[in-house]
């Protein structure tokens, strides 16, 4: 039997206005779940109070240290019960997705069944590290939800100071710009790290994200301390027809203004097809009959921009692999920080290529295990060590692309340096 709901005037402020609101989300549930009834009444008097009323503890299921977020009431009446008994347990699991999250509807009904069987119903699609968040069951329900998750042939993800579950975008499956088999490496690295991925040993938490372009589509240069991101190290791609194509509906205000106008190094120039310049670094796209649009490849950056205008008449080069970085990671010690360069390019086509990417994972990850300090990403290691340091304990030779920022002053003056420096 349901129970009656309380009394929530503050969260009902929350349903007025134009945007959607969670609150209308958790009342459709509390029509028939117990648990999302009390849940109400325990945000209600958190808005009350102006305070979180949770606290943490240790959870998990059989052979596992992590992948459940324990949370326990701390609202008790004067007999020392929950005052929301039905809320005062609400503990997550975490759930890893599919590489890329690619899911078909009746998984996905699945998955809602087994939550509404064992939990509030409440889901969140996804985390910040990818997991799909089934928040909201008792201690004697975890056990069981897992066990029905299992056997659909999901896993639980990480959580705690462990590798957390890993991001890809969907990448090679759907997308033209995708440079390597995201869904691959990610199936890859997950497997070879299933251990520190289900039983937390690490200083804190270590992520890997996935993108098979520079576009980064899961936010890896920000979100994760090892950040794999597809680019290429050719030419980029032209097709004079699509090209000509894309000229005649959008025109040369368009070009100029939303394409040339807007690339970061002045790598593009409109032309007379005469005049493009012939070299081995330069390419063009055939605009009209005397028009091209000139592309300067050793100053192309690979922000996407043009290629994202222009699909089709460009994309990225033939001679594709990843770029790697390190230690990007949202506020905590020394605030947001993007991942560094560390690899400018590696290949990802053969077993060889494979086996050396999954030899560095796991020399950045060692490293971090031995040097970082305790609750210390890799980014504020690096930054408490410097890169240097890091780079001589992972065994990667310092780059000039591992730069922080270009020079403000392409000058040096030299007259005082000593003569072996100079």
């Amino acid at each position: 039997m349901v129970k009656p709901m309380h009394p929530t005037p503050m969260l009902d402020e929350l349903e007025k206005g134009p945007w959607p609101s969670f609150v209308t989300g958790i009342k459709r549930l509390a029509k028939d779940n117990n648990m999302a009834v009390d849940l109400l009444g325990q945000l209600e008097h958190s808005y009350e109070t102006r305070m979180g009323h949770w606290k943490g503890g240790t959870l998990g299921v059989i052979g596992y240290g992590g992948g459940i977020i324990p949370r326990f009431s701390e609202i008790k009446n004067p007999d020392g019960g929950y005052r929301f008994p039905d809320a005062g347990e609400f503990h997550t699991l975490r759930i890893m997705p599919a590489a890329g999250m690619h899911y078909d509807t009746n998984t996905l009904r699945q998955l809602c069944d087994v939550w509404v069987k064992h939990g509030s119903g409440l889901i969140a699609l996804h985390g910040q590290s990818g997991d799909i968040m089934f928040q909201g069951a008792d201690s004697a329900s975890v056990q069981k939800a897992f066990d029905e998750f299992n056997e659909m042939g999901f896993d639980l993800g990480g959580a705690g100071p462990a590798l957390r579950t890993s991001a890809s975008c969907i990448g090679a499956a759907r997308c033209e710009q995708s440079c390597f088999d995201e869904a691959k490496v990610h199936h890859l690295v997950i497997n070879e790290f299933l251990d520190e991925l289900h039983r937390p040993a690490l200083p804190y938490k270590f992520k890997f994200k996935f993108s098979g372009c520079p576009n980064d589509c899961t936010n890896s240069i920000q979100r994760s301390d090892f950040a794999t991101i597809g680019t290429w190290r050719d030419n980029i791609q032209t097709d004079d027809a699509m090209g000509q194509t894309w000229f005649a509906k959008h025109g040369v205000n368009e070009l100029v203004n939303d394409v040339i106008g807007m690339c970061p190094t002045r790598a593009l120039q409109l032309k007379a097809t005469k005049d493009v310049k012939k070299s081995a670094e330069i390419s063009s796209l055939t605009l009209d009959g005397s028009q091209s649009l000139e592309i300067d490849n050793k100053s192309c950056v690979r922000c996407m921009h043009c290629v994202n205008v222009m699909t089709g008449a460009l994309a990225p080069g033939k001679d594709k692999g990843v770029c790697i970085l390190i230690g990007g990671k949202s506020v905590l010690k020394i605030g947001a920080s993007m991942g560094t360069v560390v690899v400018p390019f590696m290949k990802l086509d053969s077993d060889e290529d494979y086996e050396n990417y999954l030899d560095l994972c796991h020399r950045v990850m060692d490293f971090f295990a031995d040097n970082a300090l305790e609750h210390e990403r890799t980014g504020e290691m690096i930054d408490r060590i410097g890169l240097a340091s890091f780079l001589e304990g992972i065994e990667v030779d310092v780059d000039a692309n591992m730069i922080n920022r270009p020079r403000m002053n392409p000058y040096v003056n030299m007259a005082d340096w000593p003569v072996a420096a100079a």
